[in-house]
């Protein structure tokens, strides 16, 4: 208790520099399992450590088009990575290594090592989760939203009012408590509306997923508009708008009971979801069995069990790598 005390007890300017020591070093391509757990120690001693790694990642950022400017200017600049542990390393240190580092940590703030942190995209936005994390948000008086494991959205006012929401990725159930003025949901080309009811919208590599639990709403897309009742849903991308469809009724809001559903889904799919869900990586190699249908419905918080089932099921050699990374053969 006595450390932790000490820890949460460094000075700001302290943890700044730690913090951007630790951002330097986690996006250097070079960090271990050991890295990973200390740096979530680090991060963990106090809301102020996770405060100062938050501003480090804005920093970084702001900086990115001078450290853009930096590597085209000097291609040859390269510094020695320190010795001694991130807590130790200088402003000056953390400088000379920035602009070689630029283009890494470019990768590294859109594809965080070890799911340290969240995305760019998810550290700009208005509320976010991260993996297995589930979110409950009272946006009005009368709007209720909820957003699934690594979800990120921003609020979209009018008036002074909140009228929506932008979903940037991930998936959100809106529950309109009582009729009241239509509210939005924008994800990718497309946007959904209501003024009562429940409904969802899950938005994955430019696929988008609407679908009403109970009332209605009308969907906008650059190629129509639909119009969804009680259980049924639509999909979309940039291209296309798919015909309205009855949805799953023992699907329907399952992730929020805690449950995944899978209706001869393929493996390599089930597998993708899992990752949304669990830290670390699931990747399956073995190709052979990488499009066998899965049907089946499965508890968020045993995947680990899950996957367990997987393996012997379809007869998978698992091996276990640093970084919570899972390799089937």
């Amino acid at each position: 208790m006595k450390a932790s005390a000490d820890r949460a007890a460094v000075a700001p300017e302290q943890l700044q520099r730690e913090a951007r020591a630790w951002l330097r070093h986690l996006t250097a391509g070079r960090v271990t399992e050991l890295d990973a757990r200390a740096f979530r120690r680090w991060r963990a001693a106090s809301s102020s450590h996770q405060a100062a790694f938050q501003d480090a990642q804005r920093w970084w950022q702001t900086l990115d088009p001078v450290l853009a400017k930096l590597v085209r200017e000097n291609s040859g600049l390269a510094v020695k990575p320190p010795a001694s542990s991130p807590s130790s390393w200088g402003r000056r240190t953390f400088l000379g290594g920035a602009a070689t580092l630029a283009a890494a940590a470019g990768v590294a703030m859109i594809y965080p090592p070890f799911d340290l942190w969240p995305s760019a995209g998810m550290l700009r936005a208005d509320y976010s989760t991260g993996t297995g994390e589930q979110r409950q948000l009272a946006l009005t008086d009368h709007v209720s939203v909820a957003l699934n494991t690594l979800t990120s959205i921003n609020r979209q006012q009018a008036g002074g009012q909140t009228v929506g929401i932008e979903l940037v990725s991930g998936e959100a159930a809106v529950d309109l408590l009582a009729p009241a003025r239509r509210f939005s949901v924008t994800a990718g080309v497309g946007r959904s509306i209501a003024t009562d009811g429940h409904f969802e919208v899950r938005h994955l590599d430019g696929i988008t997923r609407v679908t009403c639990v109970d009332g209605a709403l009308r969907l906008m897309h650059p190629l129509g508009v639909r119009t969804l009742a009680a259980r049924q849903q639509t999909t979309y991308d940039s291209h296309s708008l798919g015909a309205v469809a009855a949805a799953d009724p023992l699907a329907l809001s399952a992730w929020r009971d805690g449950i995944l559903v899978f209706r001869q889904t393929s493996l390599t799919n089930v597998i993708a979801e899992i990752n949304r869900y669990r830290p670390g990586r699931v990747v399956l190699l073995d190709q052979n069995v990488a499009k066998r249908q899965v049907s089946g419905r499965f508890a968020i918080h045993t995947l680990d069990t899950v996957l367990l089932q997987i393996q012997h099921t379809y007869q998978l050699h698992a091996s276990t790598l640093p970084g919570g990374l899972l390799v089937l053969t």
